[in-house]
């Protein structure tokens, strides 16, 4: 942004000795000084990573193709539902759940902004705290009598984390976190850096439309970096717009699973519930 106020001679003045000041006092070791502010983490010893598969809305896809290439790869991923979407396919939901598959809340409805054209009468700018409340609660609680488990997890419906609209727009984040050990963000710019994330808005990467080796270019910038990928799915099965490849799916699955890759796949919860140890330590 650019700065439109202008400083005093005086001012500038006092700024520029402040700075002189601290460049004349700087002593040998106030790099290492910095660097140990930084809070420190530690993945588990045999990882440098970690990678959580999620899926979003109850699609019945991932009833109908992800149960079973999860089930033959051994691998559990973490299902963003909605009540709604679970009724119409109730035994294969609790057949995940019998899988070891973690259920995580996704709302009653999925509100999001009114200016996408699916969400214009169930808008974020018409909601208050106490609505988007009822829609986290309502849910939860539908889920756990659905399927007998209560989310520990959630996903923001677009990702987005707002109610209300102008200078009457509040974030429901704490609403969140309050009820949460993680909540993911969607459509995200970077992994998590497990150090400094927080986890009531953790960052979410699509993997939609991706074949395998933009799914490995991701998870290998993780690596480097000492990051956890959450990747976020919706269909499982031709590649598309809102949809997991499953053939390239089952190929980073292979990938992730590799010991000699030193990756941590585990459902958000999982991940997640280590993370928040290691933060809370330090």
């Amino acid at each position: 942004m650019r700065q439109t106020r202008i400083l005093s001679v005086v001012g500038a003045m006092c700024c520029w000795s402040l700075v002189l000041h601290a460049q004349a006092t700087e002593v040998p070791g106030n790099q290492a000084v910095h660097e140990q502010a930084r809070p420190s983490f530690h993945w588990p010893e045999r990882y440098r990573a970690a990678v959580s598969l999620s899926f979003d809305d109850a699609r019945t896809s991932q009833m109908d193709t992800g149960l079973a290439l999860f089930k033959r790869l051994g691998v559990k991923v973490t299902f963003f539902v909605q009540p709604g979407g679970v009724q119409e396919r109730l035994q294969g939901w609790k057949q995940a759940v019998l899988d070891g598959h973690e259920i995580g809340n996704h709302t009653i409805s999925h509100p999001c902004t009114g200016n996408y054209e699916f969400s214009v009468d169930n808008a974020l700018e018409k909601y208050d705290l106490k609505r988007i409340e009822e829609q986290i609660d309502g849910a939860n609680d539908q889920i756990q009598a659905l399927l007998g488990v209560r989310p520990k997890t959630f996903a923001y419906p677009c990702g987005q984390k707002f109610v209300g609209r102008g200078i009457d727009v509040e974030s429901y984040v704490p609403l969140v976190a309050e009820r949460f050990v993680v909540g993911r963000s969607y459509l995200s710019e970077s992994p998590n850096d497990p150090a400094v994330v927080d986890l009531a808005q953790a960052m979410g990467t699509v993997f939609d439309d991706m074949d395998f080796a933009q799914m490995k270019e991701v998870v290998d910038a993780a690596v480097r970096q000492g990051r956890w990928v959450i990747f976020v799915g919706h269909e499982i099965g031709p590649r598309g717009d809102q949809s997991t490849d499953a053939e390239a799916l089952e190929v980073l699955c292979k990938y992730l699973k590799d010991p000699a890759n030193r990756i941590w796949l585990g459902t958000v919860e999982e991940i997640g519930s280590y993370v928040h140890q290691q933060q809370t330590a330090n």
